[in-house]
């Protein structure tokens, strides 16, 4: 298709998600993101007012980052168009990509700088389009990642549209040049060690020698890729509204749906929730043991920094490392007094409420340290003395969490488990004054 301002304007009218609150072109200082820039800055009047903005992302790995910085400011002067420079840092190290790693980088800067209800708008075209599909393949991706880059995504507090999808680089070239567009061109793009610079370099031109229509084709073939994996998501969202088991999923149910209808619902409820899923291979083994294990086994299955993690027909998900209360520290007695837990756990405060704590036979401070094996809790008058090990099993208290309990010492008696038990040993009678414990902010702990 024709790249124009109003081809570009027809494209953002098409796709632009409903409540979108402002324009954020991504520039890199490349001639792809420099001619998006331009013909942004040509559409007239502005697309429905919105305000129009760049942004620059400094990886701060080349020699040429000092260029592109000034292109990218340049170009902005010229355009009117406010511009603003980000710098993030990229993570690299043994069996890490360099690409990815930059990428990601790239976009944790994007999602971090948007404002509420902002659009992010990248120069991505059909040749990007077709080479990523193409990479996916050398991957042996799944249907996920042979749809490439998605037209639309959220990120951060707004969104990341890609509106030149369709676009060719040959129409991009051509409108560089009617419209004068200068840009830098950056190194990495000819450094053959990258996979993608490798594909430019040497395969795609015998690609295009012997198809010359490659590009748009597998293009198109990455559009119908991201139609059937919609379909598939929407299955799998439904899945997953049945499965659903407050915060977790249904063991049970995922055992009674068809092993690669399971595996679709568990990749979707991670997406969903944030999480990058791991291989097919791990997901599956992941299925393997929540489905398989017997009822009294935990099974833990670790990825990156998350884990899934199954209890009572209900798998998890959670931290690799779950929280836990810290080192024991004092906590001054009085209503209002509060204390803040490690590792986000959330916030202790006495109140004052009829059944509490007797206050009068609590120290002036409190000792607060998690458990440690072998405490014991009078949780009802007329109940008997349990272990903190049994109250937790008896009410399902999460096993990965028992540990990010905050247990309340009065000397060397515990007399309150957060808010969930207080020792009736320790508590005035019904209807006299008291203080309780109150856990605000309080992590899912059943």
């Amino acid at each position: 298709m024709t790249f124009s301002a109003a081809s570009l304007r027809a494209q953002l009218e098409a796709n632009l998600p409903a409540g979108v609150t402002g324009l954020v072109v991504g520039l890199s200082g490349g001639v792809d993101s420099a001619c998006l820039a331009t013909a942004l800055a040509q559409i007239s009047p502005p697309l429905a007012g919105l305000p129009l903005r760049a942004v620059h992302v400094d990886h701060g790995m080349q020699v040429a980052a000092g260029e592109f910085r000034l292109a990218a400011s340049a170009l902005c002067r010229k355009l009117d168009m406010p511009l603003d420079i980000i710098e993030v840092v990229v993570a690299g190290g043994a069996g890490v990509s360099l690409e990815a790693a930059a990428r990601e980088a790239r976009y944790r800067g994007f999602a971090r700088h948007l404002q509420r209800g902002e659009c992010l708008l990248s120069a991505h075209h059909a040749l990007d389009q077709a080479e990523t599909l193409l990479l996916q393949l050398l991957r042996g991706a799944g249907p996920k990642g042979l749809s490439a880059m998605p037209l639309c995504r959220a990120l951060g507090s707004g969104w990341h549209l890609r509106p030149l999808l369709a676009t060719s680089k040959r129409e991009l070239l051509r409108f560089a040049a009617e419209s004068g567009v200068a840009a830098v061109s950056d190194p990495m793009n000819h450094d053959l060690r990258f996979d993608r610079a490798f594909l430019r370099a040497e395969l795609w031109p015998l690609i295009e020698r012997r198809w010359p229509g490659a590009t748009m084709a597998l293009a198109r073939a990455a559009r119908h890729l991201a139609d059937a994996q919609a379909t598939v998501d929407r299955s799998a969202s439904l899945a997953v509204q049945k499965l659903a088991d407050g915060d977790a999923l249904s063991v049970t149910g995922l055992r009674v749906l068809p092993p690669v209808e399971r595996r679709h619902a568990l990749r979707y409820w991670l997406l969903a929730a944030g999480v990058t899923p791991p291989s097919t291979a791990r997901l599956d083994e992941a299925l393997r043991q929540i489905i398989d294990a017997g009822h009294d086994h935990l099974p833990v299955v670790l990825w990156g920094e998350h884990a899934l993690r199954r209890y009572r027909d209900r798998v998890f998900l959670t931290p690799a490392v779950p929280p836990c209360v810290g080192a024991p520290r004092s906590w001054p007695v009085g209503v209002d007094s509060r204390m803040a837990l490690d590792d986000g756990l959330g916030t202790l405060r006495f109140m004052a409420q009829p059944g509490g704590l007797d206050a009068a036979r609590l120290p002036a401070v409190v000792t607060v340290r998690r458990r440690r094996g072998g405490e014991s809790l009078k949780p009802r008058r007329p109940a008997r003395t349990q272990s903190v090990q049994h109250l937790c099993q008896s009410h399902g208290v999460l096993p990965w969490m028992r540990d990010a309990l905050p247990l309340l010492f009065a000397g060397e008696s515990l007399v309150a488990i957060g808010d969930l038990w207080h020792d009736a040993r320790w508590c005035v009678p019904p209807g006299v004054m008291g203080l309780r414990v109150v856990w605000e902010d309080a992590p899912l702990l059943v």
